[in-house]
């Protein structure tokens, strides 16, 4: 008897072999991306921390919580999260306020709040918000970002009020001349900017290394070269940075001032996050994002931040990008990215204490300028000045008052923009002898009552008078009350009032 050996048979789709083999030809895409999505994130993680006036460590914490945590949920493929620069600018304040011990309160009462939000699907009406709006709170931010950060340029600490930060430029203009400090920093900031620009320039197969970093290796090896009288980062242990609140600390959450940093840490990051993954989904062909599930994602890794007291997280456009266009394919470029970062603070924190802070601020002044969007500002004045004037509006109230306002500005700005252009009525009269004749078209709103009152009472008087708001889309009370409060007054002058009603024929 002969025996016939089987030759192994193709792995069916969806079988276990298969996964493996795709698990592998990815492997490599993924792992190349997340050292390119590392090599961005360090440099900002700590340009952010020192920005936000808090240890550098702390945004390394917030970064590796957002690739390891985050990244492993479900929500978003591509999205890598993160410290974020649009926050700064809110953790200054919130440390101003309440101290830096309440800051991990405020960050994890945010993430339980955004958890709330995306399991009650609070996440879907965030694409509702008015593209105006957004780019405005990105203005706003660049404009507070840039104005701060260019302080720490030229030598000086960051004022901590608007009006300051206008108020001590000319102190700020004198420094940069005159001492040692101020023209170091600015000739660092100018060198770091110039790297940056240049090495953008040369051709992909040469830009291995992203550009912040090589800006970043470059102004610290001048620096150390010439002996330039800068500030550098401070590093400390990872371990002993962490800032974990005490039971005592929770006890000021019923204050009011707390509980509204509280709510907008958590509408900021997460308008900030899902605004990412919608641009960040047009980038690829893989599976889009679920907001609701994404919502859940960053609530559970601010969270996390929140009980380490390290710096709160977003989803962050730059370092999502570089994802993509580093050809990531999975979720696991995120993750890995994340321990990158966690065996860089453990194994070579000593590097971080060769860059200077003006090296960090210029990086910040060059993010503030591309959250600013010049040519998109530019664009939009040319082709809707409404639009134009809502985000001037929001990027205004934010660098005169704070983020929530000013967004909450530019969202009431909207609707009303809004409201007033689909309530468009249009009033048409005609009069002959003893009788007049009006038509109603459109939306008869509260907004539009004074237009169709001015034309009601200029009607001359006649005998007779024929009100057609047969065609009306809508008919509010207030302008209903209208027209029967002036049909009312013509019957008491003798006109016969009749009033053709929406929905009659």
């Amino acid at each position: 008897m002969t025996t016939q050996l089987e030759s192994p048979s193709p792995a069916r789709p969806g079988s276990l072999g298969e996964h493996l083999r795709r698990n592998k030809s990815v492997f490599g895409f993924d792992l190349a991306a997340s050292l390119v999505v590392f090599l961005v994130a360090l440099p900002l993680c700590v340009g952010i921390a020192v920005a936000s006036g808090v240890p550098a460590e702390l945004g390394i914490v917030t970064g590796i919580v957002g690739g390891i945590v985050v990244g492993c949920m479900p929500g978003s493929t591509m999205q890598v999260s993160g410290p974020a620069a649009g926050l700064t600018v809110l953790v200054a304040s919130t440390i101003a306020q309440h101290g830096l011990a309440m800051l991990g309160v405020v960050v994890l009462g945010a993430g339980l709040l955004q958890i709330v939000m995306g399991l009650t699907g609070v996440g879907t009406w965030f694409r509702a918000i008015s593209p105006s709006v957004i780019q405005g709170l990105l203005a706003g931010i660049g404009l507070v970002l840039i104005l701060g950060q260019i302080y720490p340029i030229g030598g000086l600490d960051q004022p901590s009020s608007t009006g300051a930060k206008f108020a001590r430029l000319p102190e700020l203009f004198h420094a940069v001349f005159t001492t040692p400090a101020g023209r170091a920093g600015v000739t660092i900031a100018v060198a770091t900017l110039l790297v940056m620009a240049l090495w953008a320039r040369l051709p992909n197969r040469l830009r291995i290394v992203p550009a912040p970093l090589v800006g970043v290796a470059f102004a610290a090896v001048l620096t150390y070269v010439l002996g330039l009288p800068l500030e550098t980062i401070r590093v400390g242990s990872l371990l002993e940075t962490l800032n974990v609140p005490s039971p005592a600390d929770f006890g000021a959450v019923t204050s009011f001032a707390v509980l509204g940093s509280i709510l907008t840490f958590a509408l900021i990051a997460s308008a900030e996050s899902l605004f990412s993954a919608a641009a960040v989904d047009r980038m690829h062909d893989g599976p889009k994002t679920r907001y609701n599930a994404e919502l859940v994602a960053q609530g559970t890794g601010n969270a996390v931040c929140g009980v380490l007291g390290a710096l709160p997280m977003t989803a962050v456009i730059v370092r999502s990008t570089a994802n993509v266009h580093a050809g990531a394919r999975t979720k696991l470029s995120r993750v890995l990215h994340g321990c990158w970062l966690l065996l860089f603070v453990m194994l070579l924190p000593g590097l971080l204490s060769y860059i200077p802070l003006a090296t960090l601020a210029a990086l910040l002044v060059h993010a503030g300028w591309k959250l600013l969007g010049v040519r998109q500002v530019a664009a939009l004045f040319r082709e809707q000045r409404s639009e134009a004037f809502i985000l001037v509006l929001t990027a205004g109230t934010i660098l005169a008052t704070d983020l929530l306002i000013g967004v909450l500005t530019g969202i009431v700005a909207a609707v009303i923009k809004t409201a007033w252009e689909v309530s468009g009525l249009s009033v048409e009269v005609e009069h002959e002898d003893d009788h007049a004749r009006v038509r109603l078209h459109g939306n008869a709103t509260f907004l539009r009552l004074p237009q169709l009152q001015d034309r009601l009472e200029q009607l001359p008087r006649t005998r007779s008078a024929h009100v057609d708001m047969t065609l009306l889309r809508h008919l509010d009370r207030a302008c209903h009350q209208a027209i029967e409060h002036w049909a009312e007054q013509r019957r008491k002058d003798s006109c016969d009032v009749e009033l053709a009603k929406p929905g009659t024929s």
